[in-house]
């Protein structure tokens, strides 16, 4: 495979050249057939006696150069000056099947330049967690990063315990952050901003190049992209857990998994991240916390657009976002479209789902169960308090007696929009607790399970069950 290094040869001086530091042993435990195919990597590669050393970057690609990239960015709410690739590399660009162009990027790669005190490793747990994430969101159908390959090692790592070295590599089209552009604003200059603006135009964004100011024209679309974005985590019930300005992708898409977690019982202040001790990324947080995120962007874009042109355009967010979401909350409840009568109905549908201490995916796949015709139906038998149910059911039978949509076209809405399987904390803990004793069987099973989290697997009910209790008080910490 013949990679380019198109970042590092037109935005060079935004990072600095590394060497990456290679296991001794790797050993390929998983890769995604999907993510092969997207590179023109051909089955037959991952046959290869020599295939963990290209995808541990002990063997590089023709034409690799890796590369750790330099940003900055607000950790939370606090600037940090001193951030940057620390853990990661570049290893270059590819022109997909899709005539897309993708970058590879090698995670778990030893020290760089901005590794600060780290030791510039991931660890099993966390290299799982992350290629099972990209992998089940995408599937989801939610932009996300993606994962080629998971390599394992048996080189020790020390983290709140020492855990197995791992590595893993992330693809996507940019791994351009928030913070690339924070780094420019405060440390590189106007020059090294506008370069950046014009790279980002050209490669990714084309259409802003005709604006009468591409820089505001790009920001706009980052602004959309985002709301759109956390809609879509908040209808599936996705917490990110750590959204730095560093973790925020130009590209609209979920980047730099870490301590998240899919609800389980629906509790809209959910927090995933133990070290989030202040709340600040709980579940109902995100949208707050993504404009929060957009205003440091366009702090950094002051110097290429005009106040009152920022303004406007981070005023775009909050009527994309909600609109992007009552559009899908109202797909997921079966109706035949969204009306702005359906918003308290949706409202209300939640409030019974954290009252009654109800696990948010399996409520919202249970609507399918729901009749028309009858009280006596499989979701209100799974409800505490039947009474409240039964007012709330009224209206919604109402709602549906006025809908477009015929009965079977609405089940088939709902469970086209609900996913059965989602990767709850621990199902995922199940899997790298198998691994770390050289057992990758339930993490196959898993990560094939989560390639259809919309189609009933008659074999594979136990991934659908609702989560034991430990299961749902596990804490998620940032080295995750």
């Amino acid at each position: 495979m013949q990679l380019q290094n198109t970042f590092t040869d037109q935005l060079g001086d935004l990072g600095s050249p590394v060497a990456v530091s290679p296991f001794a042993e790797p050993k390929l435990l998983l890769h995604s057939p999907e993510t092969a195919r997207l590179l023109g990597l051909a089955p037959e590669f991952f046959l290869q006696q020599d295939a963990a050393d290209y995808l541990s970057g002990k063997k590089l690609w023709p034409g690799s150069q890796p590369f750790a990239q330099k940003y900055t960015g607000h950790q939370f709410g606090q600037y940090n000056p001193d951030l940057g690739d620390g853990r990661g590399v570049l290893l270059g660009d590819r022109l997909g099947t899709d005539l897309q162009r993708y970058e590879l990027h090698l995670k778990g790669a030893g020290r760089t330049p901005y590794s600060r005190f780290g030791d510039g490793r991931a660890v099993l747990r966390s290299s799982i967690r992350e290629f099972l994430a990209s992998e089940a969101m995408f599937h989801l159908g939610i932009p996300t990063s993606r994962a080629l390959s998971l390599v394992g090692s048996t080189e020790p790592v020390r983290r709140e315990t020492t855990e197995q070295g791992a590595m893993v590599i992330r693809v996507c089209q940019s791994h351009i952050r928030f913070g690339h552009f924070e780094y420019c604003f405060y440390q590189g200059g106007q020059q090294a901003l506008q370069r950046l603006v014009d790279f980002c135009i050209q490669q990714y964004f084309p259409d802003c190049a005709q604006a009468s100011n591409p820089a505001q024209a790009l920001l706009q679309q980052v602004v959309l992209r985002t709301a759109r974005l956390i809609a879509q985590w908040q209808a599936v019930g996705f917490n990110h857990g750590v959204m730095n300005t560093d973790n925020m992708s130009i590209l609209g898409i979920t980047f730099d998994y870490g301590p998240y977690a899919f609800l389980d019982d629906y509790q809209p202040g959910y927090i995933c991240n133990h070290s989030d001790h202040s709340g600040r990324y709980a579940f109902d947080e995100q949208p707050g916390v993504a404009l929060w995120n957009l205003n440091a962007l366009a702090h950094a874009f002051s110097p290429l657009v005009p106040a009152e042109d920022l303004r406007q355009t981070l005023g775009l967010y909050e009527a994309e976002l909600v609109s992007s979401y009552m559009q899908l909350m109202a797909k997921k409840l079966g109706l035949d479209q969204y009306r702005e009568t359906d918003r308290a109905l949706i409202g209300r549908w939640l409030a019974l789902l954290q009252s009654q201490k109800q696990d948010y995916s399996l409520s919202m796949r249970r609507l399918a169960q729901f009749s028309a015709d009858s009280k006596a139906t499989a979701l209100r038998d799974h409800m505490l308090d039947t009474a409240a149910f039964d007012l709330w059911a009224d209206e919604y039978r109402a709602r549906l007696a006025d809908s477009a949509l015929a009965e079977q076209a609405r089940v088939q809405q709902i469970e086209q929009h609900n996913p059965l399987y989602v990767l709850r904390n621990y199902l995922a803990q199940q899997a790298i607790s198998a691994a770390e004793q050289g057992n990758t069987e339930p993490l196959t099973a898993l990560f094939n399970v989560l390639k259809q989290p919309y189609t009933e697997q008659a074999t594979q009910a136990a991934f659908a069950a609702p989560p034991p209790d430990w299961g749902k008080s596990m804490e998620i910490s940032c080295s995750s």
